[in-house]
């Protein structure tokens, strides 16, 4: 079912409203429970609590110098950019954030989430290769190779949970977890997820494609002002779209723990208060997953480049292969005999 065209429009400009503020929003809370987890202070210098700290950075990169090597390719340099930031939008598109809340309900909906989901190495490898710089050129090979790594066990995961809603449309996916969340029926493929969305993201402990202590920064080192701002955005960007697809395949999206077993006495779809219970549901999953994705960063130490690839193919791939045919075959048992 396709959302009320009026609705549409307001979903999806409150949808990239939170998106595009969300670096700001994340940026201030990681340093906030980075103080916490360090027993330091954190900001509390620009505004009260330190809650003006992301404009003050903001303004810093306006006002920054652009500088465009100048044996690089400056098309693609520029363009680079803004690939991960356009990915990272397109995502919103099939997101359910309540009953009846979404863009719209695709059929093929998770295919286009991987397919959009690979489009967003061209960006970093692009910038590396068209900065003209050793050091840049071997952040972006390594941004390809651990994405492309880690997109397989992701894409694995998801095809487990396909099993369970039978259907390719993230709507349905959250509708057959009304009684059982993902994580409950399937809790291995929701690990092996999360640690892929982690690596696609470049986050700790995957962040090598920046690796600073022998890189000089990866991928951006010849990246200033809001040209350098633009990939900042993109990786909290990732981080909270990250957070909305393990809301919406294994923390059953909208609903609440076991709702179908009580869903008489929750307000009737449809109404205003339905809505924003819905909102305030899924909202509170991904905050409490963007918090997991800082508290992680602060917790692991990186990963060397070997025990990188190593995980991914040695062991989350096989791994997430194994969980797919177990389910299968339990799921065939099921039906067969029950």
């Amino acid at each position: 079912m396709e959302a009320p065209i009026i609705s549409t429009y307001i979903i999806l400009g409150v949808a990239l409203f939170v998106l595009l503020n969300s670096a700001a929003v994340c940026v201030y809370a990681e340093r906030r429970i980075a103080a916490f987890i360090q027993n330091r202070v954190g900001p509390n210098r620009v505004g009260p609590f330190g809650l003006l700290q992301p404009v003050a950075d903001v303004v810093k990169l306006i006002f920054k110098e652009d500088v465009t090597p100048s044996y690089g390719n400056r098309i693609l340099h520029s363009l680079a950019p803004l690939i991960p930031v356009t990915t990272a939008l397109m995502t919103v598109a099939v997101i359910p954030f309540g009953d009846g809340l979404f863009i719209t309900d695709l059929n093929i909906g998770i295919l286009y989430l991987l397919a959009i989901a690979s489009l967003g190495v061209y960006g970093v490898t692009m910038a590396g290769w068209a900065s003209n710089s050793k050091y840049s050129l071997l952040g972006g090979l390594r941004a390809a190779a651990q994405m492309l790594s880690y997109e397989l066990p992701m894409g694995m995961a998801i095809a487990s949970m396909v099993l369970f809603s039978m259907s390719l449309s993230l709507v349905d996916m959250v509708n057959a977890q009304i009684y059982w969340w993902g994580i409950f029926v399937n809790p291995i493929g929701f690990i092996i997820f999360t640690v892929a969305a982690f690596a696609e993201a470049n986050r700790a402990p995957f962040d090598l494609v920046e690796a600073e202590q022998e890189l000089v920064g990866g991928f951006h080192t010849e990246y200033s002002s809001m040209k350098f701002g633009m990939f900042f955005l993109a990786e909290y960007m990732h981080v909270v779209i990250g957070s909305m697809l393990i809301t919406v395949f294994f923390l059953g999206g909208y609903h609440l723990p076991f709702a179908g077993y009580y869903a008489h006495l929750l307000p009737e779809a449809g109404t205003l208060a339905k809505a924003i219970l819905d909102i305030s549901v899924f909202g509170a999953k991904v905050a409490f997953m963007v918090f997991v994705f800082i508290w992680v960063r602060w917790t692991i130490p990186r990963f060397k480049y070997n025990q990188l690839m190593s995980l991914g193919w040695a062991r989350l791939l096989p791994l997430s292969i194994a969980n797919f045919v177990i389910i299968a075959f339990i799921l065939m048992l099921i039906n067969e005999f029950f």
